[in-house]
């Protein structure tokens, strides 16, 4: 599936935007564009700053069917209607790398050192996500999208009867090791630990789950297309360390690696937690009272297209209320 955004939305169709608004918005996906929907719903101005495309990571996402009333939508299509709702609205789009914020308490000020550019807003809303941390081996990035998934409740029901593998040890691996044991005829848990990483009553779980096999103390060295499948380099040490290798098949390869929150340009103004999310409750308030945070690089359990419309909406109501 092309994931290309930038093919369906034409970057200038946003307008000329100033270097001032009443709410200044660093990221593009789900969170961002829904917080600029309810700010100009409040009657105030939102400009939303996007290094590279808008949609986020859901235009990665073959059919969501996961988020309430609209089953069987692309990720793609999802993205363009939200951010043609927003520019509808009036939202202003720059397309800029933002490298530094500052506050004085009263106003925001951010700065782009590729456009030599700085604007500044009564307040700020960041919402520039987390990426999924990738393997980084030979054949990832062509694959993705074709046959390598970031998102077990996004992409499973496309191997319904099919035969996956789950790359992780951690929670999320296991879990979706066990959605997928739903709907694949066989399910590969293959992690390089020799034990998992996942919580006590889950490593339970799926060794009660007769279509699950783990694989363990392997990596993953490199992926490639063969035919209508993807073979998968795993490599192992055996007990005297040589290293062995084999190639296995499979129709996806599902990666639970972990998240990286793209967040290191704010560290020196907002607390970051131990993983690098910026510390945030559910009011998506910041320790500064006019910067708030919203979608997956806050702090929280839950990481869905559902969540990050909550807090772009709960950020968008709050900033509007500093004067």
């Amino acid at each position: 599936m092309n994931t290309n955004i930038e093919n369906n939305i034409n970057k200038n169709s946003s307008g000329n935007a100033s270097n001032s608004a009443d709410v200044l918005i660093i990221g593009g996906g789900t969170a961002g564009l829904t917080a600029a929907i309810y700010v100009q719903r409040a009657g105030k101005q939102a400009i939303i700053f996007e290094k590279t495309a808008v949609g986020g990571q859901i235009i990665n996402a073959q059919k969501i069917d996961n988020f309430p009333g609209m089953p069987g939508t692309s990720g793609v299509d999802f993205a363009i209607k939200l951010y043609r709702q927003a520019m509808d609205l009036g939202t202003k789009v720059v397309y800029a790398q933002i490298d530094k914020i500052k506050s004085d308490g009263k106003n925001v000020t951010i700065f782009s050192e590729d456009k030599n550019e700085k604007w500044q807003g009564k307040s700020l809303i960041i919402a520039t996500g987390a990426s999924h941390r990738k393997m980084k081996v030979d054949g990832e990035e062509e694959l993705i999208g074709h046959g390598i998934s970031m998102c077990a409740a996004c992409d499973g029901n496309f191997y319904k009867g099919k035969e996956v593998a789950v790359y992780g040890g951690g929670n999320t691996a296991l879990q979706d090791a066990i959605y997928l044991s739903n709907i694949a005829k066989k399910v590969y848990v293959i992690h390089r630990r020799n034990e998992f990483r996942a919580e006590q009553i889950l490593q339970k779980q799926i060794k009660k789950i007769e279509n699950i096999e783990t694989i363990l103390d392997v990596t993953i060295q490199k992926v490639q297309k063969l035919n209508d499948r993807i073979g998968l380099t795993i490599v192992n040490k055996g007990n005297k360390g040589n290293k062995s290798s084999k190639i296995k098949e499979v129709d996806g390869l599902f990666l639970a690696i972990g998240m990286e929150p793209n967040t290191e340009k704010f560290s020196e103004l907002l607390d970051l937690d131990e993983n690098g999310y910026i510390v945030a409750n559910e009011d998506t308030k910041t320790k500064i009272s006019n910067v708030f945070v919203a979608g997956d690089c806050r702090t929280k359990n839950v990481r869905q297209l559902t969540t990050a419309t909550a807090d772009g909406t709960i950020a968008a109501i709050n900033a509007c209320k500093i004067k």
